[in-house]
């Protein structure tokens, strides 16, 4: 919670003493960071306002967190890959060898200049910011300030860099929630910062701060939230690796309000939705039609119009669980299998253009090997689990035999189905997947829902990835190869001699669509394979701040990764599905965009994201379970029309929100509508017709 004023007055109190006391013992000096008897250590800004202390600032804790409050290490300003004036910083400040070396440098060289050892105020760092001399960054902070303290005593100290890197363990940010009531309300924000030893300190005063929207709340840069306007959003704060967030609401304060009354009959979706919407002061819109929803509901489920007959059907039944009924009745239908195999095609990241080769009908046995397990209703992770984990070949077979198999996927007599495979090895075969790094991208996206991009060139600005977590997860895929073993290249050379393809170096060649009428008569190819490589060192990489993993010989490295993933409490691979499915559902994701699951992008709903998320684990990763809940809701089956209050509401479920219609859905739609009643029917029904 805030601290009140009074709080507040004894807090400032209590520290007043501690200063009285230490000084009453007399001054010592301390290395680094400071013990304060297991309690939270009070901010910079009061420990540093005078001169009088004998705290050593530390490198990682104090003075690279200031710096980057100040903006010193901006994308903008020394953060920049070329840096400014001779004087670069790593961006977001998150190198700290780099930033030390930088700042420090060699005596005889410019960076030397920076810090004055002999008369620290004779420092560049010090000077320029407090336009002692000039500096194109303008004024940053005043002779007289905490700031300027702080970096003098560091200097002062003999500029020194922590040997080891500290671990912050997680970042506190209080309060847990911020309720304005009126225009220009405003609170103050405190940060804790709890590291792995077990230091806790008050960081405020050396965070970052930032508002994801400024028509609801803005922040300073000293951490005092004011209102601007109704509505919801996030503050979030940014110190050392952790990043933190409170969300602020101010009620719409409309005089329709209706409160919503909460009572255990309402579902935990309806329940939790229903608890934020009255703090917003917004009334539900009430629930759609039937002929609203079995319109709805069967787009969203099958990816199809409902024709007249069962609309007519619909209506005229009198039963009070009809909409349940009609859930489970589409979701028993092949269409809802096809509809999403589509989406979890794009999930997956299923795209002809980035196949190695024979894209389109690669793309075709991709989406049927995923459309034969949703017609199984197979578990989300076990389906997941014959990707990640997919193999070219069974390890008893031989090369020749793979080649067969492949080539009679393709034959137009005795043809054999890609479905009955176990695996699914396109999605390594991309052309995508042949660099560690962006093989390391697009696993990450389309399993974690997380974005790494970022971090190959810099810290990521708005999550907890580094450059080091970006190397290590790469690291995984290094040895995922898609080609010819060595020790199959004579067999692959003689399998292209005997079908008349000219080989290109060892790692194989790609097959055209010229291929395909031979491969139709019956010829075998030589098909290149998904193998993995055998490692020629033993390596410790990091799984994403997860733990470290042992990747060696021939081991497949992404067992460990499929494990973890599989873990109850792993933090993205089941949000990531959810929070997809129910952006298909409501237009909007819990989290938003609903593929960059981010700290400092936080859920609308955290409870309601966590509950689906774990309880959609509980229930066997059963995808079907997961429809089910969402589409039986109140939140989903609310009507388009809004209630006075709920206008602007675009992001709190109040309402159904107008959709595009996809555009395979519209497709189907004209075919439907231009049939005769008889073709009508055969459209809807028969998959193979339909887009």
């Amino acid at each position: 919670m805030l601290r009140s004023v009074a709080q507040s007055r004894t807090f400032c109190w209590r520290f007043q003493l501690l200063v009285w006391f230490v000084f009453a013992l007399g001054s010592f000096p301390l290395g680094g960071t400071c013990c304060w008897g297991g309690e939270t250590r009070p901010p910079a800004d009061q420990r540093y306002q005078t001169n009088q202390t004998s705290e050593v600032p530390d490198f990682q804790r104090h003075v690279v967190p200031l710096l980057g409050r100040l903006g010193c290490n901006g994308r903008n300003c020394h953060g920049s890959f070329q840096g400014r004036g001779d004087f670069r910083l790593s961006l977001f400040g998150y190198d700290f060898a780099m930033d030390h070396k930088g700042l420090v440098g060699e005596a005889s060289s410019k960076a030397g200049r920076r810090i004055d050892g002999g008369d620290p105020t004779n420092s560049l760092i010090l000077k320029k910011p407090t336009l002692e001399i000039d500096h194109e960054g303008g004024e940053r902070f005043t002779a007289d300030s905490w700031e300027y303290e702080l970096l003098r005593r560091w200097i002062q100290a003999g500029a020194k860099k922590p040997v080891v890197s500290q671990e912050l363990e997680r970042l506190e940010l209080l309060p847990s929630e911020i309720l304005f009531q009126n225009e220009n309300d405003t609170t103050r924000l405190q940060v804790i910062a709890v590291w792995k030893n077990g230091d806790q300190e008050d960081v405020t005063p050396l965070c970052r701060f930032r508002t994801n929207d400024d028509s609801v709340a803005t922040v300073s840069q000293d951490g005092i939230v004011s209102s601007t306007g109704s509505g919801d959003t996030h503050i979030i704060a940014f110190y050392d690796n952790g990043i933190a967030s409170v969300p602020v609401i101010r009620p719409l304060s409309s005089p329709k309000h209706q409160p919503i009354a909460i009572d255990s009959k309402m579902s935990p979706i309806d329940r939790m939705i229903a608890t934020k919407l009255n703090k917003l002061q917004i009334t539900p819109s009430a629930q759609c039609s039937d002929t609203e929803f079995l319109r709805r509901v069967s787009i969203d489920l099958t990816g199809t119009l409902p024709p007249p007959q069962e609309v007519r059907e619909f209506l005229s039944d009198s039963r009070q669980d009809k909409r349940s009924r009609k859930i489970d009745e589409l979701l028993s239908r092949p269409a809802y299998a096809a509809w999403w195999t589509n989406k979890l095609c794009d999930y997956t990241g299923c795209n002809p253009q980035q196949q190695a080769e024979l894209g389109q009908e690669l793309s075709v046995q991709w989406y049927m090997w995923i459309f034969a397990r949703m017609q199984e209703n197979v578990p989300y992770d076990e389906l997941v689990s014959k990707i990640v984990l997919a193999q070219g070949r069974r390890p008893e077979q031989s090369y020749e035999d793979y080649a067969k198999e492949t080539s009679a996927y393709f034959q137009n007599d005795s043809k054999s189905d890609f479905a009955d495979r176990q695996t699914m090895p396109h999605y390594w075969t991309r052309r995508s997947m042949q660099e560690p790094e962006r093989a390391a991208e697009a696993f990450a996206h389309n399993f974690l829902g997380v974005r790494l991009q970022c971090a190959q060139c810099h810290k990521h600005p708005f999550a907890q990835w580094t450059q080091e977590d970006y190397r290590d997860f790469s690291r995984f895929f290094a040895t995922v190869k898609f080609g010819v073993r060595s020790s199959d290249l004579e067999s692959y050379r003689q399998l292209a001699q005997r079908a008349g393809v000219n080989v290109r170096g060892d790692a194989g060649s790609s097959i055209g669509n010229d291929a395909l009428r031979r491969l139709a008569s019956g010829t075998v190819y030589p098909w290149r394979e998904l193998y993995i490589q055998q490692r020629d060192r033993v390596e410790q990489v990091n799984l994403l701040r997860s733990g470290h993993v042992t990747l060696e010989g021939q081991a497949d490295p992404r067992q460990p990764i499929m494990a973890w993933m599989s873990q109850p409490d792993n933090p993205w691979f089941a949000k990531a599905f959810v929070n997809r499915v129910w952006a298909s559902y409501f237009h909007k994701g819990i989290v938003d965009p609903p593929d960059d699951l981010n700290p400092a992008n936080p859920p609308s709903h955290p409870q309601l994201l966590d509950w689906l998320s774990s309880s959609f684990v509980e229930n066997g990763y059963d995808m079907k379970w997961l429809h089910r809940e969402i589409t039986s809701s109140q939140a989903y089956q609310r009507s388009g029309k809004p209630i006075d209050s709920a206008d602007s509401d675009t992001k709190n479920f109040s309402r159904a929100v107008a959709r595009r219609m996809p555009a395979e859905v519209v497709y189907d739609s004209v075919k439907q509508v231009v049939a005769g009643s008889d073709q009508a029917d055969e459209v809807r029904t028969d998959l193979t017709r339909r887009a």
